[in-house]
């Protein structure tokens, strides 16, 4: 196998948005790394079955501003 070809596969911390956390091992960041969910199976409404609207890049906040006038 050709070692230049497969990213570095190593081990994090995942923390969920409750605040529990575990160690996996993924390719994303370097090893040690914490990576804080904004959303998980716990707060998506795929599983939770609640519909709430997040802002976290500004859509929702464009969206309104470009519809304000509607009544939206």
């Amino acid at each position: 196998m050709k070692k230049e070809t497969h990213p570095d596969y190593h081990e994090i911390t995942v923390i969920m948005t409750d605040g529990e956390q575990f160690k996996t091992r993924s390719t994303w960041g370097k090893p040690g790394d914490t990576l804080r969910l904004d959303i998980d199976p716990k707060s998506h409404p795929a599983w939770t079955g609640v519909h709430r609207l997040l802002d976290s890049g500004g859509q929702l906040a464009k969206f309104k501003g470009r519809f304000k006038d509607l009544g939206i």
